[in-house]
């Protein structure tokens, strides 16, 4: 089956079929652009998404630990993982598709353009040609024409008697004059006639034919790229099956990492206080004055046991707000993590304390190599100058100091909670009211703090008996105000105990920076908090100390 011979006579048809292929593979190009940039837009939200809500990762506190929090998280990177696998399918598409169709498509435009131009230029020289034979045979058709015209006239002389001979005779060269251009003329369209022939047979069966079976060849070719193309379409999304697998079976293995008693265990390693349940209220025999005796004794004996009983009930007053309805403490976070229950605070020493065990391992190891360093320098001076390195020497020598000074202060203080959480059984049940506030400084929740403010209000001797039911659910009196504030920048107040503010809001300043950095301020509504010394213009009362102002 060849185009040219069976489509000899196809030419435009064979014009229109190519134009169409061409056609067909560059709409097919189009599709396969459309299918990448679905691709990378899947891909790009895919990303987006991932982003969203990954962790921000600000702090280590707020780092996920429990299982689910962390398979999700696992989860969101194979997501993201299978994001670029989705990423690598549209790059595959758009090099080994795309882009080799439309390299192509412009070849193959600029080829047919050849062939179809040498088929005209065949058509072309075919019809001059016969434009050629066409004239020979009319102007040998009219001179034949000419000559019998010459043949009748002289035969008319020649039969007339009245003729002369002259006119005869010139009747006579002319009719051999007209009779031999005919035979020229003959002669030359027999010539132009093979000629035509001959062409028009090279023509169908050799030109024609070689270019129609060019054309063919390259429309066969287009058929087989896209062959080859929509083989390169499927091969890139086979390619990355495997891949996208693994992250899928990586997903399911992270569901599979999903351990309830481990994320309940952690949370009771989060919250707990390290505090005992409140014990018993003791019972206060109100009934002692109204049986009251005459004896001096019993009225002395009375007194005593109710100063015995006030204690116990002041006692009770600081140990009732352990329980699990108690107010949480404000403020910012101190220090030596006071402001934590017991057992937290003891997580939270020990881990600064590991902390700065491992950068003091740092500043020793930075020291034993600049020793090293100033010993070489020292032999070879050549190298450098050892007294250069003294700074540096100096520098590490202080930050060694420093982190053992703060190892020791953490480890008074984790050695001070330990102790605190040992004895505290005992220690609930005594009558050393001062020892008890002083030592514990116990925040409503419990959890110690050096806030003097926050301390069980009252005076530790007082022997008035009262309800301690009622003083568990009443709030503590208002701070009187000091001075006041104007925000110089906004502040979010996002952390526990602080208080967001406008820039250019006026606050009531109700406690002065102790050298932390936190001023405590209140709103006309009554919100207290804590604010950043550095965000406020301050303005304390001259008598603020002896003025007591409730706002």
């Amino acid at each position: 089956m060849s185009w040219g011979t069976e489509l000899w006579d196809q030419f435009d048809s064979l014009d229109k079929h190519t134009q169409w292929g061409i056609d067909f593979l560059e709409r097919y190009a189009k599709f396969v652009k459309e299918r990448i940039e679905i691709e990378q837009n899947y891909a790009k939200q895919l990303r987006n998404l991932v982003k969203k809500y990954c962790p921000k990762r600000s702090s280590k506190d707020e780092e996920p630990r429990f299982t689910s929090c962390i398979a999700f998280f696992n989860i969101l990177n194979e997501l993201n993982d299978y994001a670029g696998q989705r990423e690598v399918v549209a790059e595959e598409m758009a090099h080994r598709v795309y882009g080799e169709l439309m390299r192509y498509a412009h070849d193959l435009k600029t080829e047919r353009k050849m062939h179809l131009q040498e088929g005209r230029k065949a058509q072309q020289y075919l019809d001059m040609c016969w434009k050629q034979m066409d004239n020979s045979k009319k102007k040998f058709e009219r001179e034949c024409r000419e000559a019998e015209k010459a043949q009748q006239s002289y035969e008319r002389l020649d039969n007339d008697t009245n003729a002369t001979k002259a006119d005869v005779e010139k009747a006579k060269q002319h009719l051999n004059l007209r009779t031999h251009t005919a035979d020229e003329n003959k002669n030359e369209y027999a010539a132009q006639l093979q000629n035509f022939n001959g062409e028009q047979h090279k023509h169908f069966y050799v030109v024609i034919p070689q270019i129609y079976k060019q054309l063919q060849e390259m429309d066969e070719r287009r058929t087989i790229k896209l062959s080859e193309c929509y083989r390169g379409f499927a091969d890139s999304e086979r390619k990355v099956i495997p891949i996208i697998s693994k992250c899928l079976e990586g997903m399911i293995l992270a569901a599979k990492s999903v351990d309830e008693r481990r994320d309940s265990q952690m949370v009771v390693d989060s919250f707990k206080s390290g505090f005992e349940p409140p014990g018993d209220f003791p019972f206060e025999d109100y009934s002692q004055h109204i049986y009251r005796t005459i004896s001096d004794g019993t009225i002395s004996a009375s007194k005593q046991e109710s100063g015995k009983v006030d204690a116990k009930t002041t006692v009770g007053k600081a140990k009732g707000k352990l329980w699990l309805f108690g107010k949480k403490p404000k403020g910012p976070a101190l220090e030596d993590f006071s402001h934590l229950p017991p057992e937290q605070r003891r997580k939270k020493l020990q881990q600064r304390i590991d902390e700065l065990n491992r950068e003091l391992q740092k500043e020793s190891d930075q020291k034993d190599a600049l020793n090293k360093m100033k010993d070489v320098y020292e032999k070879n001076p050549q190298m450098g100058d050892p007294g250069s390195l003294q700074p540096k020497l100096a520098e590490t020598m202080n930050n060694i100091d420093r982190l053992r000074m703060e190892i020791h202060k953490n480890e008074a203080w984790l050695s001070e909670v330990e102790g605190k959480t040992g004895g505290r059984g005992d220690r609930r049940h005594s009558s050393d009211i001062n020892h008890l506030v002083t030592q514990g400084r116990e925040s409503p929740e419990g959890s110690y703090t050096d806030d003097a403010n926050q301390e069980v209000r009252g005076p530790p001797q007082q022997h008035g008996h009262h309800n301690e039911f009622d003083d568990e659910f009443e709030d503590d009196d208002p701070l009187p105000a000091i001075g006041h504030c104007k925000a110089i920048y906004p502040f979010d107040g996002h952390n526990e105990g602080t208080l967001a503010m406008k820039e250019g809001e006026v606050l009531y300043i109700i406690e002065e920076d102790k050298g932390d950095g936190w001023t405590r301020a209140r709103r006309q509504n009554g919100e207290e908090g804590y604010v950043p010394t550095s965000y406020i213009d301050v303005t304390l009362e001259k008598n603020s100390k002896g003025a007591v102002t409730y706002i």
